[in-house]
């Protein structure tokens, strides 16, 4: 691409090794978790959420179970401070759960914000400004020494005011475009916050390092955090907060290894909502968690409401392919796929592994977030092959076909499909199925089937064709055996009896047998399927289904 050397990296590195993040393998415990959907989720909107949807989306996030949830920019309008008061007033806010706004380092935001939060059971003041060198030289043309006066006299005006009004109240403070600022600054900064504030055991404070514009590679940023983690001062009384954009798709490994350099909590919104390209996605970090073994203590398990609630109140859209949420992520239309899935799911059974998950291609167990494997997990198109048709065909109607008769099973779906150009349902896979192998055309038929044990089993029974009645008579080693000698014989068809399986279809006292047949006949099988409650007449029912296959092929 043309013009790329006009862009210069335009992040900062610490001034020493910050590598110990390295050396950790997984988030072992969950941090505290802030959902900012309803401030910045809500103002990336193209329509905010009105009144009514934002106390809406407010329950919902509670019973996700989000301890601490930022609620708006009380300041920015009228619906926004009415909100909050909303909550307050009528008392919608859970005792263990926090409100959080945002507000600007300037004096009448602040106090208008403190206006918005008075008699809050609890609430996170936040106060920002930038400390970037692009916003310090282009947008308020002020040295560093002028950004950071800023930030202290927001700190002491948050103080002071909290003083005044009723409340219980925990300051954060954020230096904004923190990627885009020079690291040591940036601590510099935060470090006179403190200084202001003078956190201790009982009262906290939280310093927020928002990648508002993500211009450093994930790693770089880890490194930003552990140089913050290891000489911000106060740093036990200092919760250490991230809040990653996305603007280089790396919000959800900006926050994992930030946990890992030291972060104690992150902020972001459900599926990422945010500006420009959105917010790290918390429920995908949970989610991520939850994979490893470790719980996220956030409620994802009815993950399909939790979407359609979100669409449905920001008018925003789900990607299918989103980790975890989307409609496709568990599905798997590639024949390879199905087939190790299929297998997965089956060994999974004879070990009886119930408290262990280990199917290829799925990293969670999808029923865990309320998907079907039924619907969700294999699904059949032009690209799918025998494993995922059979998964089908077991899974929802009962048939565990014959490993020989996998194949072609499979490819007569997908030859269908390929012709439709479309996908094949689980309903059209039965209707396909019965069919071909269960009621294709005969060209005849067999009924009033005796047996009689001698020193061979021989078998009797009426064969139909054109019409005509013929009683054919044939002995054999059991008694399919004895009907399809006595077939083969009548019909002048040298064919063999290769393959017999059967099974329980259904449980219960009116339970059906399955039979699968497969001969052979001029180097190539024949299958049929019989279904009935006496696995005889079902596997002679198969037997009649393959010969007649074998005439067909004959041109009879």
């Amino acid at each position: 691409m043309k013009n790329f050397e006009k862009y210069k990296r335009m992040y900062f590195k610490p001034p020493m090794d910050c590598f110990d993040w390295v050396q950790k393998d997984y988030i072992a415990q969950p941090p505290i978790w802030c959902s900012v959907d309803l401030r910045d989720g809500n103002q990336a909107l193209i329509e905010p959420m009105s009144l009514e949807e934002k106390i809406e989306f407010f329950q919902l996030l509670v019973g996700v179970g989000f301890k601490v949830i930022e609620v708006g920019f009380p300041a920015a309008s009228e619906t926004e401070f009415l909100f909050l008061r909303t909550l307050i007033e009528q008392k919608m806010i859970p005792k263990d759960v926090t409100i959080q706004v945002l507000t600007q380092a300037r004096e009448h935001i602040i106090r208008r914000t403190f206006a918005a939060v008075e008699g809050a059971p609890h609430a996170v003041i936040h106060v920002y400004n930038s400390t970037s060198v692009a916003q310090r030289e282009q947008v308020f043309r002020k040295n560093k020494d002028e950004i950071k006066e800023i930030a202290i006299q927001g700190a002491k005006l948050l103080k002071a005011l909290a003083d005044e009004t009723e409340g219980n109240f925990t300051f954060q403070y954020s230096p904004e475009s923190f990627q885009g600022t020079e690291v040591e600054y940036a601590l510099e900064v935060c470090n006179a916050v403190l200084d202001v504030w003078q956190p201790d055991a009982s009262q906290k404070a939280i310093i927020n390092l928002p990648t508002t514009v993500q211009v450093a590679m994930p790693h770089v940023f880890a490194s930003q955090v552990e140089y913050f983690h290891k000489n911000l001062k106060y740093r036990d009384c200092v919760l250490l907060s991230l809040h990653p954009h996305n603007d280089r798709g790396c919000g959800i490994s900006d926050a994992e290894l930030g946990l890992l350099a030291g972060a104690d909590r992150i902020e972001g919104t459900l599926f990422g909502n945010g500006e420009r390209t959105g917010n790290s996605d918390i429920m995908t970090i949970a989610m991520n968690m939850y994979s490893q073994g470790v719980d996220p203590d956030l409620d994802f398990s009815n993950i399909g409401e939790i979407r359609q609630i979100y669409e449905r109140l920001t008018n925003m859209h789900v990607s299918p392919r989103h980790p975890y949420a989307g409609d496709l992520v568990f599905t798997a239309f590639s024949g390879s796929h199905q087939d190790a899935i299929a297998k997965g799911m089956t060994y999974r059974e004879e070990q009886v592994l119930v408290n262990q998950w280990t199917v290829p291609y799925l990293p969670i167990d999808p029923c865990d977030i309320g998907r079907r494997y039924e619907s969700d997990v294999i699904r059949i198109n032009s690209q799918s092959g025998k494993g995922g048709v059979s998964y089908i065909l077991k899974q929802n109607f009962g048939f565990n076909l014959p490993e020989k008769m996998k194949e072609e099973v499979g490819y007569l779906v997908k030859d269908i499909s390929d012709k439709d150009h479309k996908e094949i349902d689980p309903s059209r896979i039965y209707q396909i199925f019965e069919a071909y192998y269960l009621n294709h055309k005969r060209i005849f038929s067999l009924d009033a089937l005796r047996y009689q044990r001698g020193e061979d089993m021989m078998a009797e029974f009426v064969l139909q064709r054109d019409g005509e009645t013929h009683t054919i008579v044939g002995n054999g080693n059991g008694r399919l055996d004895a009907v399809s000698n006595a077939l083969s014989q009548y019909l002048d068809l040298p064919y063999e009896l290769e393959d017999f399986e059967e099974h329980s279809l259904t449980k219960g006292s009116s339970s059906k047998a399955v039979a699968y047949v497969g001969v052979a006949w001029n180097k190539k099988r024949y299958w049929g399927v019989g279904i009935d409650m006496d696995i005889v007449y079902a596997s002679v029912e198969a037997l009649v289904t393959a010969v007649n296959k074998i005439l067909i092929a004959k041109g009879e």
